[in-house]
């Protein structure tokens, strides 16, 4: 089981999404808040984190290809790369480590998919990015306050299930 410090800290990063992402008063996403929150766990913070993960929300930022696919949510997409840090430890990952890594993500977004029904942003929150009127919309009906916050809660507390073990391995 994952020690107590660092299973009590992804409880009060849980606990403060909760609390603090329903009101969109700050300028982060999804895929961004995924991300970062578990990096703040695990005592990584830097402003290009934030930066890097900050396009990928809105499905890609709300690519849409020529034949109507559209990009996975933010919490998805946060997610693979929190489980990526996670499962590479603080060395760059090997073929067999890349694998692992793979494969968690895989059951993540299984995992994501069961829970919503999709992985696809605009199926979630029921907007096409891709169309800016459209992101108007979402944004002016509050959807990131009614629906899309919940997300990163629960991929949050879902990366730290899903990597237990790694956890206590690499990280603590």
């Amino acid at each position: 089981m994952v020690k107590k410090n660092l299973q009590t800290k992804f409880d009060e990063k849980v606990k403060e999404l909760e609390v603090r992402l329903p009101s969109r008063k700050t300028n982060v996403n999804c895929a961004e808040l995924t991300l970062t929150s578990v990096l703040e766990v695990l005592g990584i913070d830097d402003y290009m984190f934030h930066n890097i993960a900050k396009p990928l929300a809105g499905g890609f930022g709300g690519y849409k290809s020529k034949s109507g696919w559209m990009g996975a949510c933010g919490a998805v997409i946060g997610a693979c790369a929190a489980i990526g840090a996670i499962i590479g430890g603080k060395k760059i990952m090997d073929e067999e480590t890349m694998g692992l890594a793979y494969f968690k993500a895989a059951k993540y977004c299984t995992e994501f998919e069961n829970q919503f029904g999709t992985v696809v942003c605009s199926g979630l929150c029921g907007y096409d990015f891709s169309n800016p009127s459209e992101y108007l919309k979402y944004r002016d009906n509050g959807i990131w306050e009614k629906t899309c916050y919940k997300f990163v809660v629960w991929a949050v507390d879902q990366i730290r299930k899903l990597t237990q073990e790694d956890l206590e391995e690499k990280w603590e």
